[in-house]
């Protein structure tokens, strides 16, 4: 429910079109719409109204609730495969290799609802192309296949990678400096 506002207002922002300045005309003829964060989110409530700020919600929630058990569930699993028996804590390169294959794995499974957030999210006021989260899954298979669903799932992949390994690296790191300051008092 939180981050569904700036959810729409990071897809909107990324998709405006933005006239850009040529050698013809070194000057852009029109602003964009969106003048920066707070700006776009104040235009969409202005012209939208409250709702308009919540574009999204339920595919937001459907992405983020069933790959981040995904991540969790997986990260712990391939800690506790790769860990060699008799060591109660996974080592550096386990932690470096479960955290990046959560994070492709989550991203895997996040990417289909990740397109169809997006693309309710950018339906602005006037366009109104999608009826709801189900509504947009369909038209937008219809329209363009399946694998529209897939779009970007590669670069989501490639980023996973190195983005999830530095995250649980920096988790258990947190995690056993912790340990280590309360078993010390």
């Amino acid at each position: 429910m939180l981050m569904t506002p700036s959810e729409v207002a990071k897809v909107r922002m990324q998709t405006q079109r933005r006239p850009h300045p040529s050698a013809a005309s070194p000057h852009c003829a029109s602003k964009p719409k969106y003048q920066g964060s707070l700006h776009c989110l104040r235009v969409i409530a202005k012209e939208e109204g409250f709702g308009g700020l919540y574009k999204g919600c339920s595919a937001l929630l459907c992405r983020d609730c069933s790959s981040s058990a995904i991540y969790f569930l997986t990260y712990s699993v391939l800690c506790n495969w790769l860990t060699p028996e008799g060591k109660n804590k996974p080592g550096f390169l386990v932690v470096l290799l479960s955290g990046g294959f959560a994070g492709v794995l989550a991203w895997g499974l996040a990417t289909p609802m990740d397109v169809i957030k997006s693309r309710l999210q950018t339906d602005e006021s006037g366009q109104h192309k999608y009826k709801g989260l189900v509504h947009c899954a369909r038209e937008s298979v219809r329209q363009e296949g399946v694998k529209v669903l897939f779009k970007g799932l590669g670069l989501n992949c490639m980023r996973a990678f190195p983005v999830n390994m530095v995250v649980f690296v920096t988790y258990e790191a947190v995690l056993r400096f912790t340990n280590r300051l309360t078993n010390e008092k």
